[in-house]
């Protein structure tokens, strides 16, 4: 079940833009050398200890509905996938080929931070 959630570097990013919707999971970071994810539904992150887990899917609409940023991962497992990111200006496609569908979607979600970061 974790799989299905952002990992915590891209939660906390995630975080940084503006993100807080309400989550099935969260992290918590709190004096811990890893943080770890609990998962149940939360509106409220509680201060500072707590970074919310979204869905990869809640992320990606995120970015859809306040960014205007959209997405596709396209490929086979015997090519190779990869990325592209489309916006009413430019295309973005990712340089490499990436072994799974999971790793194309991880470096996409990676790139649309960056892009929102590099906007701001």
């Amino acid at each position: 079940m974790e799989k299905e959630f952002v990992k915590y570097e891209q939660a906390l990013a995630l975080k940084k833009l503006g993100f807080n919707e309400p989550c099935f999971g969260y992290y918590v970071s709190v004096e811990v050398p890893n943080p770890f994810l609990v998962i149940t539904k939360i509106s409220d992150t509680q201060g500072g200890y707590f970074t919310f887990a979204p869905l990869y899917q809640q992320a990606f609409r995120w970015f859809r509905e306040e960014y205007k940023l959209y997405y596709t991962i396209e490929g086979s497992i015997k090519e190779g996938f990869q990325y592209f990111v489309y916006t009413y200006e430019y295309e973005i496609k990712s340089e490499q080929l990436f072994n799974t569908h999971e790793e194309a979607e991880l470096e996409c979600l990676k790139k649309l931070i960056e892009i929102v970061k590099n906007e701001g």
